[in-house]
């Protein structure tokens, strides 16, 4: 079994290679592509205002496109905010707040993206292997559910297939026989040299072309987004129709190993970054500026990679005029920091760079662009897909009608709320949280429960308009207002907690 997982799947396990059907039908409904890019940033898009021109190409797609520029994820990492997207509630009701086998709570195993488009193809691929569990619990709605390890260079594709129960204690028993760690040994010096040699001989080609390292999942599991965008385009010639795809792409996500094309794009630049303080101590990180300032210009340059595939991927679409007859949505799960001493998203915080996260919409047959400012969350992509597809109405949904698709939507006057809520126990209120609110120009962020803040609450009140780098904290300045929204958000967090009391 071991030595099996060297060989190609075609020959380990004849047919896990098969995943697409033959036959093409016809459909009059229009397909949807969803497209996520994991830990992609609103606020590092030269799109949305950036002073590094990172994204040449979505502003020349954008021409065509509804670009909502107040867009924010359901949680702050995958887990929470793959799970808000796919089922259009936020983290206090599919209880994904924290990694795990089985990430939403039971019931939204029947209320998701592809329960709601049963009369669809449905088909979904996750690089990320968090997303890729979630996929999984959602697999039996799937017509297609696809294996990371399908497009990857080298991967632990066949222990996640045979031992998906145990997949944790699996790929540690893998990784530990067949992986060479640093210290130079692995379990199995004859195994662990064999899957060397195969490794080295998948990557050798292609490594010259990442001057950082590989793409890679997890280690060494390697990939290249251009084969994903190579893969999927080849691909949707022959699904059925009408089919809704959601393909999740790892990119920009650390480690940021871009493409040679990019590489030093953005070195000696002299972009300078607003040095942040922050007093929550027990949060910090403790990378220093500098170092920060380094790893945010590597996160830059990947992210003109995505660009460049991003922009094949439409293109393709457009000169094969798929585009007439399919919705595309761009958009990610979360953000990324490089600032207060924080690099990535693995924190309580829930600071823009975090949570701010793009939103394009390509309308079949659109020809202009359509900006929208107002705030907007990752749970109302759900609803917005199923009204401009004419299908019903999923009832459980917290999100509404994104404009320009309903003028009545309500969403000026709502609020928009985002979860951080990994510590605390799936199936109990909210007692370890930071929850943020966004109205209108207006961002509050309250932090209660951990051990560090010694039994108090912490709340920060930023207009995220005029101050968008959050620095002056108005919560003690704009009583009115700041006193407004915290009962508004305390109003909601006893309604969504009563269910677990």
């Amino acid at each position: 079994m071991k030595l099996a997982g060297l060989l190609p799947l075609s020959v380990a396990a004849p047919g896990l290679d098969a995943y697409f059907p033959p036959s093409k039908q016809t459909g009059k409904s229009k397909n949807i592509i969803i497209v996520v890019f994991d830990a992609f940033s609103a606020n590092n898009m030269s799109l949305y205002g950036y002073r590094r021109e990172t994204t040449p190409n979505l502003a020349r797609l954008a021409e065509r496109a509804v670009v909502y520029h107040n867009h924010y994820a359901g949680g702050n990492f995958t887990a929470p905010g793959t799970a808000s997207l796919l089922t259009g509630t936020l983290p206090w009701k599919h209880r994904s707040f924290k990694f795990g086998k089985k990430p939403v709570a039971d019931t939204y195993v029947e209320k998701n993206l592809f329960t709601a488009f049963q009369k669809y193809y449905r088909l979904a691929y996750s690089h990320n292997q968090v997303a890729n569990r979630l996929i999984f619990q959602l697999s039996e709605n799937l017509d297609d559910y696809i294996p990371s390890g399908r497009l990857f260079l080298t991967n632990n594709n066949l222990i996640e297939k045979l031992f998906w129960e145990d997949e944790d204690i699996a790929t540690v028993s893998w990784v530990r026989t067949i992986k060479t760690k640093e210290e130079g040994f692995a379990y199995s010096l004859f195994l662990s040299h064999l899957y060397k040699l195969n490794r080295e001989k998948e990557i050798r080609n292609i490594l010259a072309q990442f001057p950082r390292g590989l793409p890679s999942v997890a280690g060494d599991n390697y990939f290249l987004l251009e084969d994903a965008v190579d893969w999927l385009s080849e691909k949707l010639d022959i699904l059925p129709q009408p089919f809704i795809g959601y393909f999740h792409f790892m990119p920009p996500h650390r480690p940021y190993h871009t493409h040679q094309e990019f590489y030093s794009q953005f070195l000696n630049d002299n972009l300078i970054e607003k040095r942040k303080s922050l007093d929550l101590n027990f949060i910090s990180q403790g990378f220093r500026y500098s170092s920060a300032l380094k790893t945010h210009t590597n996160y830059d340059e990947f992210i003109l990679y995505v660009d460049r595939e991003f922009g094949r991927l439409i293109d393709y679409l457009d000169s094969s005029g798929a585009l007439e007859n399919t919705w595309v949505v761009l958009t990610s799960d979360h953000g990324e920091m490089f600032e207060r001493g924080v690099i990535g998203h693995i924190t309580p915080l829930l600071y823009e760079p975090v949570v701010r996260i793009p939103l394009m919409i390509f309308e079949p047959g659109r020809k202009k662009r359509m900006d929208v400012h107002m705030p907007t969350s990752a749970i109302d992509v759900l609803p917005t897909l199923l009204h401009v597809t004419g299908q019903p109405r999923a009832g459980w949904t917290e999100g509404i009608v994104l404009p320009p698709f309903s003028i009545s939507s309500g969403a000026e006057e709502r609020s928009v709320f985002i979860v951080e809520a990994k510590k605390n126990d799936k199936y109990s209120p909210l007692t370890i949280a930071t929850v943020a609110m966004i109205r209108e120009n207006y961002k509050l962020m309250y932090f209660f429960g951990y051990n560090e803040l010694s039994g108090k609450e912490r709340i920060e009140l930023y207009d995220v308009e005029n101050d968008p780098e959050e620095l002056n904290n108005l919560y003690n300045v704009k009583g009115e207002t700041a006193s407004d929204m915290f009962h508004e958000l305390k109003t909601k967090l006893a309604e969504v907690d009563e269910p677990f009391l």
